[in-house]
């Protein structure tokens, strides 16, 4: 579904695993698309799920359609891409930390003006102090943005005003998903939003991505309980039991399918 006017490249695939839709495109063809759309009339969002989304959207089935009407819905997680090889299926890896960096070292533009809706008034300044020749606009709303419609009809007015060419959803999941999905529904915004998690302040240096090689070998997430135990243990302990059971589930229903009818 595509409810903000900006038609999908047709040489992208867009398909469902874990129940989550995920489009199959590079990283590199994610940038030039962004490059070359950055002046599209409408509005379009580009969300980054993971596996606290997946385990998340198992359970409440209703924000599903707010990564459905993405333009561009990209798979953030090496776990994932894992366990989606063993069905299989080649399932690309943009997380939104690297893509983010990327825009900024690429397709924004001095004299760009972008929008951020941010965690705290900390990463704005810190984001003004490290990109003083591009014209920043920000908001920072209130904790539970995304159970408030009030609150969640300012960030909405917010990025209507700004008009700006790309906008910078940081407040964490499912809130900048809905924050994104409700300005695509209003209809009056212009430019490019992306979903992007803590990628401001791992850019900027107020957190600390894990190293390398650790992405590479799919345990990023052992870094981040590491730095953030008290706030992290109890999400991943409780997304293993259901993200088995998403796994065995999709197993079953891609082995059902390949087996032949009976005559």
């Amino acid at each position: 579904m595509q409810s903000n006017g900006i038609a999908k490249d047709p040489v992208i695939q867009r398909q469902h695993f874990l129940n989550v839709p995920f489009d199959i495109i590079k990283f590199d063809d994610v940038v030039e698309l962004i490059a070359a759309t950055r002046n599209a009339d409408g509005f379009r969002y580009v969300v980054t799920p993971n596996v606290d989304h997946v385990v998340r959207l198992s359970a409440h089935a209703e924000l599903k359609p707010l990564y459905e009407a993405a333009w561009l819905t990209l798979c953030d997680s090496k776990p994932l891409v894992l366990l989606a090889r063993a069905m299989p299926l080649k399932l690309p890896r943009v997380t939104g930390a690297d893509l983010t960096a990327c825009l900024f070292g690429t397709v924004v533009k001095d004299g760009d003006h972008i929008a951020l809706v941010a965690p705290n008034e900390a990463v704005v300044a810190r984001m003004r102090a490290k990109f003083p020749r591009l014209s920043i606009g920000a908001h920072v709303p209130p904790f539970g943005v995304g159970n408030n419609p009030a609150e969640l009809a300012k960030c909405v007015d917010f990025v209507v005003r700004e008009k700006a060419a790309f906008t910078f959803l940081a407040i964490g999941s499912p809130q900048s998903e809905k924050i994104a999905h409700a300005i695509a529904m209003d209809g009056r915004a212009v430019g490019t939003a992306l979903c992007i998690g803590a990628s401001l302040e791992f850019m900027t240096g107020m957190k600390r991505r894990a190293p390398r090689w650790m992405s590479r070998a799919g345990i990023e997430w052992v870094h981040r309980l590491a730095t953030d135990p008290k706030r992290l243990w109890r999400r991943y302990v409780f997304s293993v039991l259901p993200l088995l059971r998403l796994t065995l589930a999709e197993f079953r229903q891609r082995r059902t399918a390949r087996v032949p009818a009976s005559r």
